[in-house]
């Protein structure tokens, strides 16, 4: 059957059926969208935009993301975990630096099998990772040298906020926070969700780092941690930041200050924490108490 007939018969302009894109090949653009997916495995298309926009790349966002499918670049998405359920209520805290601290462990291992654990210390409000030390053993006194040294650097948190581990229950922790003047919150036993902050951090860090990275001994482990946090801090895009950094978003606030009153919540019995939003200067931070 000729074109014409074909076409006739489908109601189809000819001109429709030659037509050849003459869109641009974007080698050079696809190059870096694949060598930047390569370098940050973990980071779907809107942070590879975030990334590209900063090197100058005007392309929309839309482009950006015909491309990231185009070259199969599309990250595998990990089995979730349950969410909690219930009613939940906030306790408000002000949008600021230091308002709250939270801390938790994440645990991996050496490639010689030897376990290891990190205690992560995050703000709340800017999600800056204050600290994040590794070692074979932290006990109670270890956490509260570490914490004395930071509140040194950064000076003194409003409320900190952790589970219910020895290691925050201990003798040398109610001591310390006693003596310092600091609110230390515990969580509900098994509602991690309502010390959601740090959970969060601690699932980016496991995505991003832990399951990419074999490390050979604890002085590389800490190593390639601290390389990883001052990037975390200062050039990854935080999605409820509005995809600003969190060093960015804490210059921010300590340039204007945070003058607007907490929001007033409601609910029942607190059973875990509403899920982390971004915080600007008209929002404060909800937490399950």
């Amino acid at each position: 059957m000729s074109e014409r007939r074909a076409c006739a018969v489908l109601a189809v302009d000819r001109k429709t059926v030659r037509y050849r894109s003459r869109r641009p090949a974007d080698t050079e653009l696809r190059t870096r969208l694949r060598d930047l997916a390569a370098e940050r495995r973990r980071f779907g298309y809107r942070r590879l935009f975030i990334l590209l926009r900063r090197e100058g790349e005007r392309s929309s966002l839309n482009r950006i993301h015909r491309l990231y499918k185009e070259e199969g670049l599309t990250v595998r998405r990990r089995k979730g975990r349950r969410k909690a359920i219930g009613t939940r209520a906030p306790i408000l805290v002000v949008a600021k630096p230091n308002a709250r601290w939270s801390l938790d462990f994440v645990h991996d291992q050496m490639a010689n099998g030897r376990r290891f654990r990190i205690l992560n210390i995050v703000d709340d409000v800017t999600r800056e990772c204050l600290a994040a030390i590794p070692d074979t053993s932290i006990s109670g006194v270890r956490v509260a040298r570490e914490m004395t040294l930071l509140i040194a650097k950064r000076g003194k948190p409003g409320m900190i906020v952790s589970d219910n581990g020895t290691e925050f229950t201990s003798n040398a922790i109610l001591a310390w926070s006693q003596d310092h003047g600091i609110d230390w919150h515990y969580i509900a036993p098994g509602k991690p969700t309502q010390n959601a902050y740090v959970e969060s951090f601690n699932g980016r860090m496991r995505d991003e780092l832990l399951n990419e990275s074999l490390f050979i001994s604890l002085a590389h482990a800490r190593a390639v941690i601290a390389n990883w946090i001052h990037d975390y801090n200062t050039a990854r895009p935080h999605s409820s930041l509005g995809y600003q950094t969190p060093a960015a978003h804490a210059a921010n606030l300590q340039a204007t200050g945070s003058a607007s009153p907490p929001l007033r919540g409601s609910g029942a019995d607190p059973v875990a924490q509403i899920a982390p939003t971004g915080v600007t200067l008209g929002e404060t931070l909800p937490m399950a108490g």
